[in-house]
């Protein structure tokens, strides 16, 4: 009789350790600024006047992500914890939320935790997990989302609740920001698509075949359509009972007419926008801050990894590549999402575009990175798949002064790490 295969052991005691040192190391100096910064000062009144229920602010976004800034103001107070204590829980949450997914979708514990330090070391997580904005709340989600997706597919004795609780997961992404909302239906898409490649007679009753055994296309259907649509909109139920601009009922879909239009009216030219190629090739920084402030210059900065943005291009044609020539449905996924991600923003009618709105694709980016590393390291070449984690660290070293709000030593201290004019 031949040998059982061997299955790695699942490395989830290391990616709570990993989760559990960002948590950490996002709560340093989470207090500074001890002021507002960029768009806090529209998440923050908008957040208050919810509180209070005096007024409907900030319109243009949905409800989800203010109402966690609000949580944390009436837990903590009105103060630069309260503000953010939420994002940095949710950055250490979608690290252990991506982890899991990688983690079930290849079985992989290379890949799984090369994927913790590129993302934890990724600039963008970090620094989305330190200010009060509704992005590290749509990417928490769809983490999580993902991970109760892979694992469903992996496991599908656990494939009802995990299917459900995806449902719910990709409800709450997109009541934290639409840009989650693209992406949000490709699950349900790939669920079709599996089990029509499957051949089942009774395609929507039948509940044999990939991706998950035991789940019917309709069950599938309600967790994945029907579910997600409920809960977003349950997120609007504070909405209702506001003193000013409260809605009215059966009032939601105006409401969304209403928030299209804000987005699409936003045209005077802004400093810091920028489009999708400036997106991939790393080459457009935002400052959320520079100035003194709490007795020192201090400055944060948007940007990508310098190294691992660029390798990550190439490996996400790697995944591409090798997830259609040889059916490596891990690769292939994150592909997927990776070019969805950008391809939405290659043909939305949102004139003024930032680098924010490339962050939950970078999580996808990084991702393939980790499975072309594993794949290296599958083929002996392990110097240069562990010396890529190390790297990134390096710089994230390097570049942690601007991403955290340290002291610098004066007002031209920022000229150190501008590598190019176009990040100043």
């Amino acid at each position: 009789m031949s040998d059982a295969p061997v299955h790695a052991r699942d490395p989830i005691g290391w990616c709570a350790a990993v989760a559990l040192a960002f948590l950490c190391m996002c709560l340093i100096r989470l207090g500074i600024p001890s002021q507002p910064y960029f768009d806090e000062l529209h998440y923050l009144p908008a957040a208050r006047t919810l509180l209070d229920g005096s007024d409907y602010l900030n319109r243009e976004h949905p409800l989800l992500g203010k109402e966690f800034i609000a949580l944390g103001i009436a837990l903590f107070g009105d103060g630069p914890w309260g503000w953010r204590f939420f994002s940095a829980l949710a950055g250490a949450g979608a690290l252990y939320a991506f982890m899991r997914a990688l983690w079930f979708a290849s079985e992989s514990r290379f890949a799984t935790l090369a994927y913790g330090v590129l993302l934890a070391s990724g600039f963008a997580l970090f620094v989305h997990a330190r200010i009060a904005m509704l992005d590290i709340f749509m990417v928490a989600f769809f983490a999580l989302a993902l991970w109760q997706l892979a694992a469903a597919v992996r496991e599908p004795e656990t494939g009802h609740w995990r299917l459900a609780l995806a449902g719910v997961a990709l409800g709450l992404s997109m009541a934290s920001k639409w840009n989650a909302i693209p992406l949000a239906v490709l699950p349900g898409l790939a669920f079709l698509a599996a089990r029509w490649s499957a051949g089942r007679r009774r395609l929507f009753t039948s509940r044999r075949g990939i991706p998950v055994p035991g789940v019917s296309l309709l069950e599938a259907g309600l967790w994945l359509g029907a579910v997600p649509l409920l809960v977003y909109a349950l997120t609007f139920l504070p909405a209702y009972g506001l003193e000013r601009n409260a809605l009215e009922p059966g009032g939601l879909i105006a409401l969304h007419g209403e928030i299209v239009a804000l987005q699409e009216s936003v045209i005077e030219p802004h400093p810091y926008q920028s489009n999708w190629p400036e997106w991939l090739l790393n080459i457009r920084a935002i400052w959320y801050l520079y100035e003194p402030v709490d007795g020192a210059q201090r400055g944060v900065l948007l940007i990508g990894n310098p190294l691992t943005m660029l390798l990550g291009l190439a490996a996400m044609a790697w995944c591409a590549w090798t997830g259609i020539v040889r059916q490596r449905w891990d690769a292939l996924a994150v592909a997927v999402l990776y070019l969805a991600g950008v391809g939405f923003w290659m043909v939305a009618n949102k004139p003024i575009q930032f680098y924010y709105h490339y962050f939950l694709p970078s999580c996808f980016l990084l991702a393939g990175l980790a499975l072309a590393l594993d794949e290296m390291w599958r083929r002996g070449w392990r110097k240069l798949a562990l010396g890529v984690p190390v790297a990134s660290l390096a710089l994230f070293a390097w570049f942690y002064p601007i991403l955290s709000a340290a002291p610098l030593e004066g007002s031209r201290s920022f000229a150190t790490w501008m590598w190019l004019d176009s990040w100043r």
